[in-house]
This record gives structure tokens, sequence and C-alpha cells, in this order.
């Protein structure tokens, strides 16, 4: 009776299961690097998203980092993507809200919106370590008193959410260039239903019951805060767990997702093998803006043995949506290798589709 209701248990929560990419959009001049500048990586971006597409894959989700060789502005990409693709997920995982105008990224947010049909699934979050020293005060920001760099980051982000439902707050001018609609005005296109496309990118369990309390849907990334020293993907589920109590609690009427994002390769030629083959991956503990952090596993192993593994994972079981990172300076032939790989030798045993 165990192992059936095991079986049900995967069986319900692959169901659901949405994967798409996650690129971090890296570039180098280093040797074998096929992203050399910045247009590499940003039109490269665009071709991964629509190879996935023609795969199958549910999703293409890019990392922003400002003052570094990696992607930084979405909106553009996100358009671009967006022009070029009918059916998949485009979103971020995730836009720093410390560097954030929430009035001007819902212009953006709801033009780029508007261009991919609906499609945009926009992570934020307070920000990770950054390339430079409180990087934020150089795009004009700064926290008001009392508040910290993190407490700004959730304020533009809870602004920014607040703003896209879409209602009048400005007082129009009684002489205005162009006829007003009556009332207060909004912003400026309006994306109906991004609102609930908005995602929060936590680390610790404290942050993921915040996002719930407020209706945002959840990111839990590679890294966590390391809370009980158990092992990463056990914690990782208890946010998770945790996250959907809040929700519950605070009386919401959708029901909310849940991404987690993982290194997945399934080796499948000598290639592979090469890049990824070196034997067992663990979690790795260390030390990240003052707090201790648990870093989680790759997985790399022939399909068969990634199947148990990843079944043994009960974050990915408490997930809707399951994200591999792909190792973007390889270039779009291979990453599209990386992807199609999981989808067809690993995601199908696990019920996906």
């Amino acid at each position: 009776m165990r192992n059936l209701a095991t079986a049900l248990d995967h069986a319900q929560f692959v169901a659901m299961k949405n994967i798409g990419f996650l690129s971090f959009g890296h570039w180098s001049d280093a040797p074998g690097s096929a992203t050399r500048s910045a247009q590499d990586v940003l039109l490269q971006s665009i071709d991964l998203a629509v190879a996935a597409e023609e795969l199958g894959a549910d999703g293409a989700y890019y990392r922003v980092h400002h003052f570094a060789q990696q992607l930084a502005s979405p909106f553009p990409l996100l358009a671009a993507v967006g022009a070029r693709t009918k059916r998949i997920e485009i979103g971020t995982g995730v836009i720093d809200m410390r560097y954030e105008n929430p009035f001007y990224m819902v212009e953006d947010a709801g033009a780029a919106d508007l261009i991919s049909g609906g499609r945009l699934q926009l992570g934020i979050s307070r920000g990770s370590p950054e390339q430079v020293i409180e990087g934020w005060r150089h795009f004009g920001y700064a926290p008001a008193s009392g508040e910290s760099d993190a407490d700004m980051g959730r304020r533009h982000g809870e602004l920014f959410h607040e703003l896209l439902a879409g209602k009048g707050f400005a007082k129009p001018n009684p002489r205005p260039m162009f006829p007003n609609p009556p009332g207060l005005l909004r912003l400026e296109p309006h994306a109906e239903g991004l609102r609930e496309r908005i995602w929060w990118g936590s680390s610790s369990d404290a942050t993921a019951i915040w996002a719930a309390q407020k209706g945002m849907n959840l990111q839990s990334s590679t890294l966590k805060a390391d809370e009980s020293g158990e092992p990463f993907h056990v914690q990782q589920a208890k946010q998770i767990r945790a996250y959907r109590a809040a929700w519950q609690e605070a009386g919401h009427a959708r029901t909310p997702r849940v991404s987690v994002s993982r290194s997945i390769f399934a080796i499948m030629n000598d290639r592979d093998r090469q890049y990824f083959g070196r034997g067992d991956s663990s979690d790795q503990i260390g030390v990240i803006d003052n707090m201790r952090a648990v870093f989680g596993r790759s997985y790399a192993a022939e399909p068969e043995t990634l199947i148990d593994q990843l079944r043994a994972d009960e974050a990915i079981a408490e997930a809707d949506t399951l994200l591999l990172t792909v190792p973007n300076q390889l270039g779009v032939a291979y990453n599209t290798h990386v992807i199609e790989s999981v989808l067809r030798h690993v995601a199908p045993a696990l019920g996906w589709r």
C-alpha cells in the first residue's frame, strides 16, 4: 500500500509540472565561449527560446544582474522573445527591485506582456549579491530612514505589484494635451492579468510567507538560507509548504504557482560526459550577504539514474514549475540538446505531459 501511495503521490505532483529553462546570460572572451559579447548573449537568448518552444518546453526565463557581463535590462529581451514565439511562457528569475522605479517598470512590463499576448511570468525580489558596493545608489535609489536595502527592495516590489492592478491614482490635468477618460488615471499600457503572474524570489521561510501574504507566486532558487541544517531539498520543500499554508491563511481566491531551479544534465554522449560527468554532486554550505546558505546539488547522470534521483527531490515534488539552469556560454545548439535530453528522456518517465 505504501508503494502504491508513493506512486500516486508522484503521479499527482508530476501531472501539473511545467518545465522551462533559466539562463544566467553570461558572456566572455574565454576560450570555448560561444557568447563573446552582449550582442551574442541577447541574440542567442532569443534563439534558445524559439528552439525550446519547438521542443515543447513550457518556459524561457532569464536572470538579471547589474554591473556584470550578464543579462541586465530584461524588458527589451522579453519583448523580443515575445515577438518571436507563440506559446512559451517568458519570465525572469529575478529582477532586483532595489534598482527599479515601480511606476516605469509597470509601463515596461505592460508593453512586453501585450507584445507576448499575456505570457509574461515576472520573477522579482530584493536582489542578490552585487558586483559593486550599493549599486542601486547609482540608479538613484536609497533606503528611507530606518530602512535597509532589502526593505527598500520589498517596498518597491509591493508597490509594483499594487500598481499592476490598474486602478486610477493620478489626478488628471484640467487642460490635457489629449482627452482623458473620467476619473483618476492609471499607468498605461495596462496588461490585464499580469498582476497574477508576478513571482517573488525567496531564499528564506520568512520572505516566502511574506510573498504568500502579498499574493505573489513563489520562486525558490538553487540556494536557500540554512535554517535547519537539513539537506537543501528538504529545507526548500518545507519552505514551499510554509508558503502554501500562508497563502491559504491569507484567503486568496486563486491557486498560486511555485517554481524551483535545478542544474540537471542527462549524460547522452561523450561531450555531455566531458562537461558534466564528474561523479556525484552534493549540497554546499557558504556565506552569502552575511547569511549562511545551503546551495543545492547538481544532477548529472544517465537518464535512468536521473529519474530516480529527481523522484527523491522533495522540493521538485512540491513545486509545479521546474526551471533547468543552462550553461548559456556553450551556445544555442548545445543548450537545445541539454533541454531536449531532459524533456525527451527524463521528464516523460516522471509524468511530464
